[in-house]
């Protein structure tokens, strides 16, 4: 199959303005992602330009395993380690709770059905690591917030994947579910994406040890990136938990000697490149779909209802279950909490699972309910997010000799 030069224009297109809007975006302060999809909007609005439509394998298959991959090779696993119950909590209560405040309120607000109401609580409620981590990043702010803050929207994909499944598999069978089989469905998403990345990790250090070759080095970590999130994904366990421990695996153990000492410099930068690559794409087609989506459809008091849904669900979620460490060593600062709750963005990982809908009653709905709720998140939520942390006071001013923000 040949490339034309007529098929790599629009690419290169693509990444001259994204090169652009990074660079306005950092002169001015203003958040990456929200540029881009801004960027988006206003390439959609001009005649001739053709149109790439979202689907849940693009952003499955081809975005999110080298963002979550690079976001877990930046995680220390002593740091991961002694944060995890408060981000396990938040990520498993914590969506339950989100799930079904919106699940109720979109039932009992607008009338929609049990099925449909509790699909769009489930696909909604998880942060985006996406969104959230292209967000955190470009703010500095303090360690353990960004900590906290990532972890938690990484884990909290495991959780909703698996009500998703079950409630997608009660939509295309009539026979009620078991709990033994939801119990087993949910232990093998969470633990089965695990052990597949652990194993897959492991394989490729052993392979990444007989060489100090670093361009060897960094393709076997796009190996393990995109391999482990694949045979997960193929596997029906969860892709984002297999990414995330492979990336934790070779950020951790890979810097004990697998990984040569030359070659861990070229390789966190060629993952800062994939990752910029990817959440260039990715808002960049966020914002083009947006401006392509009839969303004149859904009338102004379902959008409302959804986006205030949404928000207390974010409330219910991080508040409650905050207070559960106050008088501990994990105690979350209640300034760490306002952060948590508004920064908890909506963005592909929402988009994927609403258009992977099989034909339910309020399919049409749920898809353009989520569009507006992650373009309010975006534009909204994301724009107004580094005001927030600088009045809260929990932005860095420092770097380390790494480029992490020290406090």
């Amino acid at each position: 199959m040949e490339l034309s030069g007529n098929a790599l224009a629009p690419i290169g297109a693509l990444l001259i303005i994204a090169c652009l809007i990074a660079m306005l975006t950092r002169r001015f302060g203003w958040p990456y992602a929200v540029g881009l999809a801004a960027a988006g909007i206003g390439i959609a609005s001009l005649p001739n330009v053709p149109t790439v439509p979202l689907s849940r394998d693009l952003i499955f298959n081809i975005f999110l395993p080298p963002l979550v991959f690079e976001a877990a090779l930046q995680l220390r696993w002593k740091e991961f380690r002694r944060e995890m119950p408060v981000t396990l909590l938040l990520a498993f209560l914590g969506v339950a709770f989100a799930a079904a405040v919106v699940a109720g309120g979109m039932h009992y607000f607008l009338s929609w059905s049990w099925l449909g109401a509790a699909l769009f609580g489930v696909l909604i409620a998880a942060t985006d690591p996406v969104s959230v981590i292209a967000s955190f990043r470009e703010m500095k702010v303090e360690p353990r917030l960004s900590l906290l803050v990532e972890s938690e929207s990484l884990l909290n994909d495991g959780v909703v994947a698996v009500a998703f499944s079950v409630l997608l598999g009660i939509v295309a069978s009539s026979e009620t579910t078991s709990a033994l089989s939801i119990a087993g469905n949910f232990a093998w998403t969470l633990g089965g994406g695990v052990l597949i990345g652990a194993a897959t990790s492991g394989a490729i250090l052993m392979m990444a040890g007989r060489t100090s070759d670093h361009l060897v080095e960094i393709t076997l970590s796009t190996i393990a990136a995109y391999g482990s999130f694949l045979l997960a994904e193929h596997l029906h366990a969860s892709g984002v938990l297999a990414s995330l421990t492979a990336g934790l695996v070779i950020g951790n153990i890979g810097w004990m000697g697998a990984i040569s000492h030359k070659g861990r410099q070229h390789l966190m930068d060629a993952w800062d490149f994939f990752a910029f690559l990817a959440n260039s794409f990715v808002f960049l087609l966020i914002g083009m779909n947006e401006a392509t989506t009839p969303l004149g459809l859904l009338n102004f008091t379902t959008a409302a209802v959804a986006i205030a849904l949404v928000l207390l669900g974010r409330v219910a979620a991080v508040y409650p279950l905050s207070a559960v460490f106050t008088r501990t060593h994990l105690a979350v600062p209640m300034r760490y909490q306002h952060i948590l709750f508004w920064g908890g963005l909506r963005g592909a990982l929402a988009l994927a699972l609403a258009l992977a809908l099989p034909p339910v009653p309020e399919r049409t709905a749920i898809i353009l309910t989520t569009f507006i709720v992650v373009a309010f998140s975006l534009f909204v939520q994301g724009l107004t997010m580094p005001k927030l942390v600088r009045r809260l006071g929990i932005e860095c001013g420092v770097n380390d000799q790494e480029g992490r923000c020290s406090g």
